[in-house]
């Protein structure tokens, strides 16, 4: 049968011994490297972060808004936006990295897996994507229930939901950091890993901030809603939880970047940097022996 036709390792170092069949589904779950090795196809990620983003912010707030009105329960609520983020991850993490969130493309950009010119095009998709969510509801609900605003809860104060949200981010990053390719949210350990924690936190830490992790996700019913009043906590703690998730990082891993997570990150990948990403999966392993700070070049 010609589909099981064995490739040999000297034709595709790392994918030797896999049939095409098989080679074909590793290829949809990270992606075929056509769609990387083309930089004009920005656009195509960039739209991949706002839709991926108006998902996450549709369930979230949307979710938000219903347990307001008694409809749902809390637990399906912030359930809800965990499993979205699992689906968002099989389905798009190919394409943009499935990173929904600012401060997660900070804390790849950080570890040196991102480019820091890509940086502000994926901020501001995603906080587009999160306002046109919140539209959506707009017009089907009206401004009720501040939108599924992320807001401190009853009898806390914004410096306990501040604490929260600082140690909730540095985990959720530091999950994030651990399971992704470079700097892409791919295949099913990244999606089950980042999608069960964000249902695990919000399943206990709802009650006292909201749990957002999430500048993107707090923007779009402040915006949209004119309730600003408490953003600054949704910015700040999770940004300094990226922070401190990075540190950790570098203390459990040593520096990121390397010459195969840039590529992946920059939306480049040749054929020979595949096949080493691979090999390096298939080890369990970073690129611990590529050379530091390649990263920060821009070609």
């Amino acid at each position: 049968m010609p589909d099981e036709h064995v490739v040999q390792e000297e034709e595709a170092p790392g994918l030797g011994l896999l049939s095409p069949r098989r080679r074909h589904l590793l290829e949809l779950e990270f992606g075929d490297r056509k769609d990387f090795d083309d930089p004009s196809q920005e656009w195509r990620r960039l739209f991949s972060e706002l839709l991926g983003t108006f998902m996450l912010v549709l369930v979230a707030a949307g979710g938000g808004i219903l347990h307001g009105q008694g409809q749902i329960s809390l637990a399906a609520a912030v359930v809800a936006p965990g499993l979205m983020v699992m689906g968002i991850i099989l389905f798009m993490g190919a394409v943009s990295g499935a990173h929904l969130n600012p401060a997660v493309s900070l804390a790849f950009a950080l570890r040196g897996d991102f480019p820091w010119k890509r940086l502000p095009g994926y901020i501001i998709v995603q906080l587009i994507g999160a306002s046109l969510a919140c539209l959506f509801l707009l017009a089907v609900f009206g401004n009720i229930q501040h939108l599924g605003a992320t807001l401190p809860g009853p009898g806390y104060a914004n410096w306990q939901a501040l604490l929260m949200e600082v140690v909730l981010t540095a985990t959720l990053v530091s999950v994030i950091l651990g399971t992704a390719s470079s700097a892409q949210n791919v295949g099913a350990i990244a999606a089950l890993g980042v999608g069960g924690y964000i249902a695990l936190a919000g399943l206990w830490s709802a009650p006292v901030s909201g749990t957002s992790m999430n500048p993107a996700r707090s923007f779009g019913p402040a915006l949209v809603s004119g309730d600003f009043s408490s953003y600054w906590v949704y910015v700040v703690g999770p940004l300094a939880g990226a922070l401190i998730a990075v540190g950790c990082a570098f203390v459990l891993r040593g520096r990121g970047g390397g010459k195969s997570g840039y590529t992946a990150g920059s939306g480049r990948l040749d054929k020979n940097e595949w096949t080493e990403r691979e090999r390096l999966s298939r080890q369990g392993g970073r690129d611990a022996a590529a050379r530091p700070g390649i990263a920060d070049t821009d070609t």
